[in-house]
């Protein structure tokens, strides 16, 4: 996972209830943020923060795209929202499958921080881009996406696996000289407070980011109504329709982080653009495709809180049903568009390759 493991919070109402949260930084600043938000608007709620880790958090010295597993960073959280330990999880977005085990659902996606990746330089190459890095510089990333894309647009470099959370890359990059550069989500160093060690944002044109990137999530139990009512105020209503599209595009494609699958979205007078591609993995072969839709949805009423008014693993009863549903069908028709194009082809070759390294 790129933005560390994730934090549980103990959230209570009239009596004390749970909610999870893991133990590095950039986590606990995570679900810091979304409880001062609960705690703003319901002053007299108890929040607990317990310490957990998962799979993913214990398997560094192995590419995230090698290991196989869907819910390496959420089967042991939902094992405790299942259990009752707790009320709320808090996670990147991105980090969650796009679908969701029963009996649980996404109450809240907070809105977006820049979803874009961004370029962290090694302190001896300040003041270089990826553009005038020397030949055969290593950056460092874990990403099959990131990589895949920059292969393409920056053939003079090369790419290297590199794990751990937020604050293991960066040691590895400052103390070492394995790397000359690491591609890291820029919300992420935006919420360490680490912006000046930005030295570049890659634009769409250079890197497309991944789905849900940038956004938090808030899962609970989808029958929990009091709840669900509770954290459905954290909603943005913007970032639920672009993440709703971009999860139904990658659910449609049957993507994953063992292929490179990427998005752009973008919401502009009440109309919502989509732009997703997927790639081989040295990015030789790739399909790119942009459509768009209208999200001025004329059905302002609210929805009963029910499984089955789930899109994509998200209920968002504050938001406009009209327009959730055309944010889910941009998603599903744009990922069969490529598919029709050849995109199960290529994915099933990424896939394959990258299985045999």
């Amino acid at each position: 996972m790129e933005d560390g493991p994730y934090k549980y919070i103990r959230v209570s109402l009239a009596k004390v209830k749970h909610c999870c949260v893991l133990l590095f930084q950039l986590a606990r600043i995570q679900t810091d943020s979304v409880a001062d938000k609960l705690k703003e608007l319901y002053p007299d709620i108890h929040l607990e923060i317990i310490g957990m880790s998962t799979t993913g958090d214990k398997i560094l010295d192995t590419a995230l795209s090698k290991i196989g597993e869907k819910s390496l960073f959420t089967k042991e959280l939902e094992n405790a929202l299942e259990r009752n330990e707790v009320d709320l999880v808090v996670h990147s977005l991105k980090d969650l499958p796009t679908t969701l085990p029963p009996g649980f659902t996404i109450g809240a996606v907070l809105k977006r921080e820049n979803p874009h990746d961004a370029v962290v330089l090694h302190p001896k190459n300040v003041g270089k881009t990826l553009d005038t890095l020397p030949e055969n510089s290593v950056i460092g990333t874990s990403s099959l996406r990131r990589a895949a894309q920059l292969k393409k647009r920056f053939p003079h470099l090369e790419f290297k696996d590199i794990r751990g959370n937020l604050n293991t890359r960066l040691k590895k990059l400052d103390e070492k000289a394995d790397f000359a550069a690491i591609i890291l989500a820029a919300a992420g160093l935006k919420r360490m407070g680490w912006e000046n060690r930005i030295s570049q944002i890659l634009e769409p044109e250079d890197c497309m980011y991944a789905v849900g990137q940038g956004a938090l999530a808030v899962e609970v139990r989808a029958r929990d109504a009091d709840i669900l009512e509770m954290v459905s105020v954290l909603h943005d209503s913007d970032t639920v329709l672009r993440c709703i599209a971009e999860r139904a595009f990658l659910r449609q494609l049957e993507g994953g982080c063992s292929v490179p699958v990427a998005v752009h979205t973008e919401v502009k007078d009440c109309q919502l653009y989509l732009t997703g591609a997927v790639y081989s993995l040295d990015g030789s072969d790739s399909l790119k495709e942009t459509m768009q839709t209208s999200i001025a949805a004329a059905d302002k009423s609210l929805e009963d809180v029910d499984e089955r008014v789930q899109r994509v693993g998200v209920t968002a009863t504050k938001v406009s049903g009209e327009a959730q549903d055309r944010a889910e069908r941009l998603g599903i028709d744009l990922a069969n568009l490529l598919l029709s194009k050849g995109a199960k082809e290529i994915l099933t070759v990424a896939k394959q390759l990258n299985d045999a390294r």
